[in-house]
């Protein structure tokens, strides 16, 4: 079994530099859960709590999950307020039966196969009465072929990025973080992630037999999604 992904040095570069994503969905998500208010909700894949914050400061119980414990421990300290914090890695854990289920940055599809996937969306939407997570699609691929490099640099970190598309259907970063030391200096780690991505078209034909109707949308709601990023929402008929 391989590692988790995010190792203390990119959880924390993650952290810092990339809270833009839950800023831009939180408004859709927290309207998208109002008619759960007073109920828990599950929060797939929470990572360091950017977004757990904004649950918890809008009165949610959230139960706080990720595969990464170095990014729970962010969490632990940034998200003060959720009513629990567990690590967990599906689709092999259990999910507790909760109100709402949520997630953003495509936990899903940091998932090791496309059946993985599969039955990771069938355990969430039977654990729960609502689902609203973001996931991959193929268009995701065919938007970034020529896709260059990336870096990007703050005050105390640097994380440089390296994009390819291993077949059939993945899509793989290669990350070099530099994080400065107490003492100025700097230090370097390194960490590959693989995405697989999926014909979301595909998901509510597969979900209906679990008695849950699902949509495949834009956004949670008035938020620009990066291009191939699909929102998966799903009830319980």
């Amino acid at each position: 079994m391989r590692d988790p992904y995010y190792k203390p040095d990119l959880a924390l570069v993650h952290h810092l530099g990339f809270g833009f994503h839950a800023d831009m969905c939180a408004p859709g998500v927290l309207a998208l859960l109002e008619p759960y208010r007073g109920g828990t909700v599950l929060e797939f894949g929470c990572g360091s709590g950017l977004l757990t914050r904004y649950l918890v400061e809008a009165g949610h119980r959230v139960i706080a999950t990720d595969a990464s414990p170095a990014m729970l421990e962010i969490a632990r300290e940034y998200a003060t307020g959720a009513e629990d914090f567990r690590l967990l890695a599906l689709p092999g854990d259990p999910l507790p039966e909760v109100d709402a289920i949520v997630g953003i940055g495509h936990p899903i599809s940091y998932l090791d196969t496309e059946d993985e996937i599969w039955r990771a969306l069938i355990s969430i939407a039977e654990a729960s009465r609502f689902f609203a997570l973001d996931i991959c699609d193929l268009e995701w691929g065919r938007a970034r072929v020529d896709l260059s490099d990336s870096a990007k640099v703050g005050d105390d970190y640097a994380i440089l990025t390296r994009y390819s598309q291993p077949p059939p259907n993945g899509f793989r970063r290669d990350m070099t973080t530099f994080l400065r030391n107490d003492d100025g200096t700097w230090r370097r780690d390194e960490e590959r992630h693989d995405n697989v991505l999926v014909d979301t078209s595909r998901i509510p034909t597969l979900l209906e037999p679990h008695g849950v109707t699902a949509t495949i949308e834009p956004s949670f709601g008035s938020e620009e999604l990066p291009v191939g990023l699909k929102v998966v929402i799903g009830k319980t008929n």
